[in-house]
């Protein structure tokens, strides 16, 4: 069958190009060979969502008194039925694809795609058999899946990845988590939150690497308040997983440690999934396991376009979307405005979330601005204190001498929610001074941002 696009991969990048291009009506193929939505929708950003929500209302629960609130009896964790409610809000979520597949009219090919010329697509079928399609473009959104270290091989069982531990059959009473980014923070936060004793160990100097050093260091000292250990500027360098534990053999500024785990979570990043495409015989080429692309995701191969995590660009589900539709929008003879990889928003759900957009303030200095920093902590948020969660704050950074607002870093209650906000004050070139001017509801939370912007600027009344 021939198709105006053939989409190999159905996550955050695959299905939303493959909605828009038949809504710009071309005839359009998804070839899928596991689920729809991919890792994404079921074993990523909502299964996990599901997790860190029943982890919060038991803290909830735990916290009853602080609320004035007298429970009979002791509540506690049902591990398997929360995994059952994260495998169904997963299970529900797809199958909202399936329907949103059907009303835009998109064939759902079940198998795996192997490009086999240009303009051509092999499918190996999930019913064993072969399928020849044609298109005059073909996306690839094959995603990404958990990155193994070659001293810390997965075997499933004791030393595990993130896929596992969405799913394991028991709770782990110790669990060491190897990478604090977004992934390794979150389910150590959901262990910990039920019970389990957690263990993070981080390479890098500050846990969640990639955001502002405040930040990293406020969402330290929870974890830390919670129970949880957490080692920095520390590695993993050998696992013995013959006993009934796995012994974990740990190297940190002050020598090696050798520690006891029930269960080892790598954490480390993802892999590109790239392999048995069929970008060697095409002569696609790639760069350090990635797809290279031009300004609209073509592939050095005509015709064959390419998005999402298997590009060097950042491996968020948000950003796979976006470049789906400048990139659909393109091939439909659209001008798109480019997705701008300097406003990608950044979100890690645990308590407190965090919510980054834009420069640190380290790479702010380092890039030459001469910069206005303003912070407003949680504990003077009248909504954050009557919530129960003082713990956080609100930074800005904004440039002298423009007033451009070049970074937000958030962290507490809710701030996933608010981070939108000030994406679109970048978007929109906002000066610090227009968002001291906006009036904000009194009382919520996002007053902060208003507050940091205004402690920026010197006019700041609530601290």
């Amino acid at each position: 069958m021939h198709y105006d696009l053939i989409v190999i991969g159905s996550g955050p990048g695959g299905y939303v190009a493959a909605i828009r291009a038949s809504q710009l009506g071309l005839k359009t193929a998804v070839v899928e060979r596991e689920h729809l939505g991919g890792i994404c929708l079921n074993w990523g950003c909502i299964p996990t969502k599901s997790l860190l929500k029943s982890a919060q209302i038991y803290r909830y629960f735990t916290h009853a008194a602080d609320y004035g609130i007298a429970l009979e009896g002791k509540a506690k964790p049902d591990f398997a039925a929360i995994i059952a409610r994260s495998r169904n809000v997963a299970e529900g979520m797809s199958k909202g694809i399936q329907f949103l597949m059907k009303k835009n009219k998109i064939d759902v090919v079940w198998g795996s795609g192997k490009l086999s010329g240009n303009g051509t697509v092999t499918v190996s079928g999930n019913d064993g058999k072969t399928l020849l399609l044609t298109a005059k473009n073909i996306l690839l959104a094959t995603g990404a899946r958990s990155r193994e270290l070659p001293g810390l091989p997965q075997d499933g069982v004791k030393i595990i990845g993130y896929r596992q531990a969405l799913a394991l059959p028991k709770q782990p009473q110790s669990l060491l988590v190897v990478g604090s980014g977004a992934i390794g923070s979150e389910l150590a936060f959901f262990y910990q939150s039920i019970g389990t004793q957690v263990t993070l160990v981080e390479f890098m100097p500050q846990i969640v690497p990639l955001e502002d050093i405040e930040t990293a260091t406020q969402l330290e000292r929870s974890f830390k308040k919670a129970g949880m250990n957490v080692w920095t500027s520390s590695s993993v360098t050998a696992v013995d997983t013959s006993g009934e534990e796995c012994k974990v053999t740990v190297k940190t500024p002050k020598g090696e440690e050798l520690l006891s785990a029930e269960t080892v979570l790598s954490a480390v990043g993802i892999t590109p999934n790239i392999e048995n495409l069929g970008l060697e015989e095409l002569n696609i080429a790639t760069e350090k396991g990635r797809v290279k692309v031009d300004e609209h995701y073509q592939t050095s191969a005509v015709g064959i376009y390419a998005i999402g995590d298997i590009l060097a660009t950042p491996a968020l589900a948000h950003v796979a979307s976006a470049e789906a539709i400048a990139c659909v929008e393109h091939l439909a003879g659209r001008n798109p405005e480019p997705v701008n990889y300097r406003n990608i928003p950044g979100c890690t759900y645990t308590t407190p979330e965090i919510a980054s957009v834009g420069m640190t303030e380290k790479a702010a200095l380092e890039a030459g601005y001469k910069i206005k920093v303003g912070k407003f902590p949680y504990a003077a948020s009248g909504k954050a204190a009557s919530s129960g969660a003082k713990d956080g704050f609100a930074k800005l950074i904004f440039d002298e001498t423009y007033g451009e607002l070049l970074g937000a870093h958030l962290i507490g209650e809710n701030v996933t929610e608010m981070l939108g906000e000030l994406v679109v004050a970048r978007h929109l070139e906002a000066t610090g001074h227009e968002l001291i001017k906006s009036i904000h509801p009194h009382p919520t939370m996002s007053e902060a941002i208003m507050e940091a912007a205004a402690a920026a600027y010197g006019e700041a009344v609530h601290t």
